[in-house]
């Protein structure tokens, strides 16, 4: 089993690109474009907030747990 971010859907669906995100967030693009690629190891609250209110979606939109 494995978790798996889903941003780089939600910025599709709303064609955003990594730097749209970083203007509106304050998030910095190195963690934008780890979460982008599925590369991140830790995500903290912090950033979890920024994305959900910029996305307006839960938690489990941002994140999914796959069995493998």
């Amino acid at each position: 089993m494995s978790i798996h971010c889903r941003l780089s859907v939600l910025m599709g669906e709303k064609k955003y690109r990594i730097q749209d995100v970083h203007d509106k967030t304050g998030l910095a693009r190195t963690t934008i474009s780890n979460l982008y690629h599925d590369k991140m190891e830790r995500v903290d609250y912090e950033t979890l907030n920024k994305l959900c209110e910029l996305f307006e979606c839960g938690v489990g939109d941002i994140l999914e747990h796959k069995k493998v």
